[in-house]
């Protein structure tokens, strides 16, 4: 296994999330603060396959088999989790810092923060021309008023977005 300070190649982190079930599972473990057993993982990861809450016996015990046998030994190999093979417990280890920047981080919506700030931003500015250059309903708000309503807007998704990740940000620390 790799130190805990040590990098993964950037083609690694490439294979490793080129499965869908590697990146559930890396999603789930990055927001987790302790060690996760491996049916639950299994669980969660079959529940967001099917979308079936519990999920079908046979998808569950797919995904704990495939977990078990296939993924888990490879994360750990890479050192992005400590994989206890006797005890069937995951351990996130700081690595994957390194992996879960690759992934597409999404609002609950479905789009991506990128272009969700995006568009507060652009929103916010046109409210602020639009209110400078007297267009009619939108200059019935001062200029501040749509700079401070976007910056709050701002504010308050990066709040949220800290707070979602909070135990990452512990692990930091």
């Amino acid at each position: 296994m790799l130190p805990r300070t040590a990098t993964i190649e950037e083609c690694d982190v490439h294979k490793l999330l080129s499965n869908p079930r590697r990146r559930e599972a890396l999603d789930y473990l990055y927001h987790s603060t302790d060690a996760v057993a491996l049916r639950e993982l299994s669980e969660v990861i079959a529940t967001a396959e099917t979308g079936a809450s519990p999920a079908p016996r046979n998808v569950r015990e797919s995904v704990y088999v495939s977990l078990h046998q296939n993924h888990l030994p490879k994360l750990h190999e890479l050192g992005v989790v400590d994989y206890d093979r006797d005890r069937k417990l995951v351990t996130v280890l700081d690595p994957v810092r390194e992996v879960t920047r690759h992934m597409e981080l999404t609002t609950p919506y479905g789009v991506t923060w990128t272009d969700y700030y995006r568009w507060v931003g652009v929103l916010g500015l046109c409210g602020v021309v639009g209110s400078l250059t007297d267009l009619p309903a939108v200059s019935a708000l001062d200029p501040l008023v749509w700079a401070s309503g976007a910056l709050a807007v701002l504010a308050g998704s990066t709040a949220y977005q800290l707070w979602r990740g909070r135990s990452a940000v512990r692990r930091l620390f």
